[in-house]
């Protein structure tokens, strides 16, 4: 009985001991599948903001180009009595204008006086004449839409066409030929966005982009403008282009077709003057930077 209590007796040895005698008691370990681990990705970077390309018209570019072609389109529908009278009414004839006038009656009247130093520039002789301006507008005009915003872009626009008006008037104090077409307002695109064009980071100095940033670069003043070798460059193959070529607006009548580049350079003089009065960028006219 001693013998059978003695083999009763729980066994006293240390708790490792006990564990390893329980361990068939327990669960296996459990055995990791690689196949079963979830794979492991790069950490995720925040998304770069999104970009404009350069070539993307803004919305006020696009709605005056479109503008354009739909009068164009409008008048084509029209016979050609009534278009001709049309180009009379809306078309900037320096003879409205002459004191001397006795019994010529032009369309419109004294409000045509007014509305004719901006609505002639709206009208255009044929397509390729349209799409000639624009070809010349798409680069410079974008940047300055982008810039100016819609409402000073149209002001800006309509400021070029009167100034451009006003040197054809200047020139051809008896002309009846109705002037026609945007070149002069299209100069004066071109004239303001040599302002900044050139200017590290702008959209003429090749380092690329987005165009909102390209087009909202410190402007240069007009001194340091006409001091810069690229902005001088710049004037003298436009001023040579339209002297010796004469491509642009057009008058129409009786005498046919001639080239209006007196119109031309009041557009672009407005343009390269008036700049800094529409320019919302802070810090333009005074430290532009000229570098590439």
């Amino acid at each position: 009985m001693r013998l059978a209590a003695a083999r009763l007796r729980p066994c006293a040895g240390p708790p490792s001991r006990l564990i390893g005698r329980n361990r068939s008691h327990e669960p296996p370990p459990q055995v990791s599948n690689p196949l079963d681990a979830p794979a492991e990705f790069p950490p995720e970077l925040p998304p770069e903001p999104p970009r404009e390309p350069i070539l993307t018209l803004p919305g006020a570019l696009t709605a005056y180009v479109a503008l354009l072609v739909a009068i164009h389109l409008a008048r084509m529908l029209l016979p050609f009595d009534l278009d001709e009278y049309v180009i009379e009414m809306f078309g900037f004839i320096p003879k409205r204008y002459d004191p001397t006038l006795l019994a010529i009656p032009f369309p419109g009247g004294a409000g045509a006086k007014v509305w004719s130093f901006v609505t002639y520039s709206l009208l255009h002789a044929n397509l390729s004449h349209i799409g000639f301006n624009v070809l010349w507008l798409l680069p410079f005009g974008s940047a300055l839409a982008r810039r100016f915003g819609a409402i000073r872009f149209f002001a800006f626009m309509a400021v070029t066409a009167a100034a451009g008006a006003l040197a054809h008037l200047v020139t051809h104090e008896h002309a009846v030929a109705p002037m026609i077409g945007a070149s002069a307002s299209v100069s004066g695109t071109m004239a303001a966005a040599i302002r900044f064009a050139f200017v590290k980071g702008s959209f003429l100095s090749f380092s690329g982009g987005d165009a909102d940033i390209a087009a909202r670069v410190p402007a240069l003043s007009l001194p340091q403008a006409l001091r810069d070798p690229r902005v001088l460059g710049f004037l003298a193959v436009w001023f040579g282009v339209n002297l010796v070529f004469g491509l642009g607006s057009i008058a129409i009548g009786s005498d046919g077709a001639s080239v209006a580049w007196q119109a031309h350079i009041g557009g672009f003089f407005a343009g390269l003057v008036l700049f800094s009065l529409f320019d919302p960028v802070p810090g333009s006219s005074r430290d532009g930077s000229n570098g590439l």
